[in-house]
C-alpha cells in the first residue's frame, strides 16, 4: 500500500473537473475517516512541488477554508473554482449537493478498502447529500 501522502494524492488526482470533495471525504476514502485535518496538511505540503487539483478540496459544509500561502489562497482557490464553471458565494461557499464527486464502488474497491467499509462509506455519503 502506497504511504499516506501518495494516497491523499492519488484520490485529488481523481476528482472531476468541476467537483469537489470535502478533506473528510478524502480521508474516508483513504479507509483513515478521522484524518480530514492530515488530509489539509499533505494538500499544503505539495503546494508547488507536486502537479494536483488541491481546489477542488474544500470542507465538509461546501465552504473553501484555506487559510492561504504564499501562493495559494481563498481567493485563487474560488477563481479556480469558478473556472470550472463552479459557482462560489461571497461566503465563500459552493453547493455541495450538486457537484460533489462521489467515488463510486469500483474505485473504492481499487482503493483496498474492505466490502464491508465501502457500504459504510456509501451510505454515509448518500446520508449527507439528502440532508
Amino acid at each position: 500500500m502506497l504511504p499516506f501522502k501518495q494516497r491523499v494524492i492519488e484520490i485529488v488526482r481523481l476528482i472531476p473537473y468541476g467537483k469537489v470533495v470535502s478533506y473528510g471525504q478524502v480521508a474516508l476514502y483513504l479507509g483513515l475517516p478521522r484524518s480530514a485535518r492530515e488530509v489539509g496538511w499533505v494538500l499544503n505540503s505539495t503546494e508547488g512541488k507536486v502537479d494536483l487539483p488541491w481546489w477542488r478540496v474544500i470542507n465538509r459544509n461546501g465552504f473553501i477554508t484555506i487559510k492561504g500561502t504564499r501562493f495559494n489562497t481563498p481567493v485563487v482557490q474560488k477563481r479556480l473554482l469558478e473556472a470550472e464553471g463552479i459557482e462560489v458565494s461571497e461566503k465563500y461557499q459552493v453547493d455541495m449537493k450538486t457537484i460533489r464527486f462521489i467515488a463510486d464502488e469500483g474505485l473504492l474497491k481499487k482503493w483496498q478498502l474492505s466490502d464491508e467499509y465501502i457500504q459504510g462509506v456509501i451510505g454515509k455519503l448518500s446520508l449527507n447529500l439528502s440532508e
